[in-house]
């Protein structure tokens, strides 16, 4: 039984009956007060199973985060090399004795994978697609007083995937309650048109609306719309209605003139409020945020948004969040984004599925355009028990879930309906696109549909035999770009997977040649390094794709290049290629997995954003003499002049294609210094110093104010710094944290790609001079100190306050 009388509360407004506010929808997180159990249990589904030693916790959860890394688990290094397994959750609840007034539903986000749930000890239904949001009808078997909701989590069939999954209900799981008329889950789909000259946007809102009286029923709908300041702006008369037993599909249409639009520069949203009303009371409302634009891709000018030219400047980003593993956590998603915004990035691949709700609504917000994926595999396996094996069941559900639940957010742009799919080869391909097209045409006609293809022989490619596919969206191959309109003729065109560049935070080697690492996908692996590191200069990637210069250059030449999705953003768990064992996340990023950037960054910055730019690598701690490839990103600027010690090392100007200058400099100790120029007007100076033994720590917080809610985070960045204040590139000094007050640590990590120290820890060895602590708040106002410490180095605290 719940003992907090807080939660006995909460779930009994979920059921009243009586009243204005009551017989309106209700909406609130079923997350607190879960208990799990690693291991199967099949007797936990039954209500007389004694849980009293089960573990005790808060979703979202992701049991796999907190094991050990080893080579043995069997998602092996690609997964990550963390645990599986089954796991079995259980929660008790308090229904009143009027409940069957009600409809209640329960709405998980993501469970990874193959969950089954069971109420009071009734079997209500099972999904396997991991990354699909789903729903059950809990009345039939809500009983009044003590529920026990079960539910069965099974990861243990392995290997299942090509990255990390994660495992558990690692997503938010939600309790609605509502009239026995009300809105359809997901009943609500808003379709803006606007006007070619822009002045006015038609409104077409389609509502689904259910009757589970067992009697017909009359009701009232009525639509208003509010700008972003809450202005209301257009209500709707009320629309009267006849409701048969069973669903009513209803649609209307609202006209706003001079209509606010939303873009990647300024998101702005409408919020529509639907109400269904009887004998004049409100019995439901439901509300729906979106956004007004226009977009267009064509294959001679590439795309556009609003009428207005622009490139698109993507990443692809895997679902996983670092140490917190593929618990949803939204601040860390927004740290993500904010990270990724600040890079000139805008817009996002959601490789390869559809991610959490969440998620859209901060690219929404944020403005970011968003290409939805679906599927990693059809029929065809790429892991031996990965999706295929459901696809043939599920696939028609999983992805009209996807498009209904995501269908009214306004960054999305795109519908891909599958990740380099074997169905390329054979001519099932053909059948199966068009279905799966169809399927997402029936749902929604105002959004292209494409697939990330991988064979580039048009008569070889199935998928795009099929003729149906909107766009072609090529995966790498950056130097087919250049005749793409003369092999497709009027075929839009989207690089929709670039590059695979390989770096290593702060590794620097030569930069002389372009290595392809591995050579190919037969031989084995034997460069790299003891370091299991790629160098941090952008010189290599893997063999099928390309340096982050090498596809930039070609996507910057060509108008009909619709815009680029770099392979990735940020590092994610699993896939560390080229390295084995102990790599257990990949080198992809260009940022690391604990959010630090890499050089490159900055390559994209100079390129994707018109803030002034000038950054210089490596850092400058050699031996003496030895021979050092400087290199400086810029931008805003005719050139850059170097400087060692005071003396100028010449000045250097981007030439033809380039998009950096080099010097190559014989090392010795001091201050290396950049000035860039732009008609002889100083922009920017940067400078890096010799750095001298550890001897300090420092520590930075993203932010020093956060909520007293449970979820938010603070990101704390750790600095391994001599006695001058200069950052030691090579620093590997054990950081021991401790923390007081109303938070506790979240997770640790340092970004380095084959590191096996646990991501749940109260330490952190500092690679390349830097870790990271992520504190998470409790629900009590007040104070959190984090204190690091190490042996033979100054420690640091810093306060973190926390709100209500």
């Amino acid at each position: 039984m719940i003992n907090n009388l807080k939660y006995k509360i909460l779930f009994l407004l979920l059921f009243l009956s009586v009243g204005t506010f009551a017989q309106s929808r209700v909406r609130a997180s079923f997350n607190k007060n879960w208990k799990f159990f690693l291991g199967d249990e099949p007797n936990a589904k039954n209500t007389t199973y004694n849980d009293t030693k089960w573990r005790k916790l808060t979703l979202p959860h992701d049991w796999s985060i907190e094991g050990k890394f080893d080579e043995k688990n069997p998602a092996k290094p690609e997964g990550g090399g963390l645990p599986t397994g089954i796991g079995w959750y259980r929660k008790e609840f308090i229904a009143p004795a009027n409940f069957q007034n009600r409809i209640t539903t329960i709405e998980f986000d993501g469970v990874y994978k193959n969950s089954e749930v069971w109420l009071n000890g009734q079997f209500i239904g099972k999904r396997p697609y991991g990354y699909i949001s789903f729903s059950y009808d809990l009345s039939k078997y809500l009983k009044a007083g003590k529920n026990t909701i079960v539910v069965k989590v099974d990861n243990s069939a392995q290997p299942d995937s090509r990255w990390y999954s994660g495992s558990g209900i690692y997503r938010n799981v939600w309790l609605t309650s509502t009239s026995k008329v009300a809105i359809a889950h997901w009943g609500v789909k808003v379709n803006p048109q606007l006007s070619d000259d822009r002045s006015r946007v038609l409104v077409n809102i389609g509502t689904i609306i259910y009757n589970k009286t067992k009697r017909n029923q009359t009701a009232a709908l009525i639509n208003s719309i509010y700008d972003d300041n809450g202005k209301l702006i257009k209500k709707s008369n009320p629309y009267f209605l006849k409701l048969d037993t069973g669903n009513r599909d209803m649609t209307t249409d609202l006209s706003i003139k001079n209509p606010i639009l939303w873009s990647v520069a300024h998101p702005k949203q409408y919020k529509l409020v639907t109400e269904i009303l009887q004998n004049g009371k409100v019995i439901d409302s439901k509300t729906t945020l979106f956004g007004v634009r226009s977009f267009n891709f064509d294959a001679k000018t590439g795309f556009s948004l609003n009428g207005k030219s622009m490139k698109i400047q993507g990443v692809c980003l895997h679902h996983d969040l670092g140490a917190l593993g593929a618990a949803v956590n939204t601040r860390a998603m927004e740290r993500q984004l904010e990270i990724m915004k600040e890079m000139g990035v805008n817009a996002i691949r959601t490789a390869h599925n559809p991610p959490a709700p969440e998620f859209l609504d901060l690219c929404d917000k944020m403005g970011f355009l968003v290409m939805d994926e679906a599927f990693d595999m059809w029929v065809k396996k790429k892991n031996k028990n990965d999706y295929h094996l459901d696809f043939p069941t599920w696939h028609r559900r999983d992805l009209e879930d996807m498009v209904k639940r995501d269908i009214n957010h306004p960054s999305i742009i795109l519908w891909s309906i599958g990740n380099e799919i074997r169905e390329q080869f054979d001519s099932t391909g053909i059948a199966l696109t068009k279905e799966l097209v169809t399927i997402v045409k029936n749902l929604d006609r105002t959004r292209p549909v494409m697939s990330a293809l991988t064979e580039t022989i048009a008569e070889k490619n199935f998928i795009y035999q099929a003729g149906v596919l909107d766009i072609y969206g090529l995966n790498y191959n950056h130097k087919k770009y250049k005749d793409f309109p003369i092999n497709y003729p009027n075929v839009k065109f989207l690089a929709a997977e670039t590059t695979s560049a390989l770096e290593t935070r702060g590794y620097y080697d030569t930069a002389d040649t372009i290595r392809r690492w591995p050579r190919d996908g037969k031989t084995k692996f034997t460069e790299g390094n003891a370091a299991w590191a790629a160098s941090a200069y952008d010189n290599v990637s893997a063999y099928w794709g390309s340096t982050h210069e090498e596809t930039l250059k070609e996507a910057k030449k060509y108008e009909h290049v619709s815009g680029i999705f770099v392979w990735t953003g940020f590092d994610y768990l699993g896939e560390p290629l080229p390295y084995p064992w102990p790599a257990r996340s990949s080198y992809f990023g260009i940022v690391d997995l604990a959010g630090f950037p890499k050089d490159s960054y900055y390559l994209y910055q100079s390129e994707w954003t018109n803030k002034p730019v000038l950054h210089i690598l490596p850092h400058w701690n050699w031996s003496v003499g030895k021979s050092v490839e400087v290199w400086a990103y810029y931008n805003n600027a005719d050139e850059v002049e170097l400087y060692l010690n005071g003396k100028s090392l010449g000045k250097k100007s981007k030439q033809g294609e380039d998009l950096h200058v080099m010097w190559k400099v014989s090392y010795e100790a001091g201050i290396l210094k950049a000035v860039s120029r732009k008609g002889g007007k100083e922009i920017l100076v940067r400078e890096i110093k010799t750095a001298g033994a550890p001897a300090k720590i420092e520590l930075i917080a993203d932010r020093k104010n956060i909520k007293a809610d449970g979820k938010d985070l603070s990101f704390i960045t750790v600095r391994i710094l001599d006695k001058d204040g200069n950052l030691v590139p090579n620093a590997d000094n054990l950081v021991n944290f401790k923390i007081e007050g109303e938070g506790f640590i979240a997770g640790v990590d340092n970004g380095f790609q084959a590191s096996l120290e646990p991501f749940k820890a109260n330490y952190r060895k500092a690679f390349n001079g830097l870790c990271l602590a992520i504190i998470k708040a409790k629900e009590k106002a007040g104070t959190i100190k984090l204190t690091a410490t190490s042996n033979g180095l100054t420690n640091s605290s810093i306060i973190i306050t926390t709100m209500k």
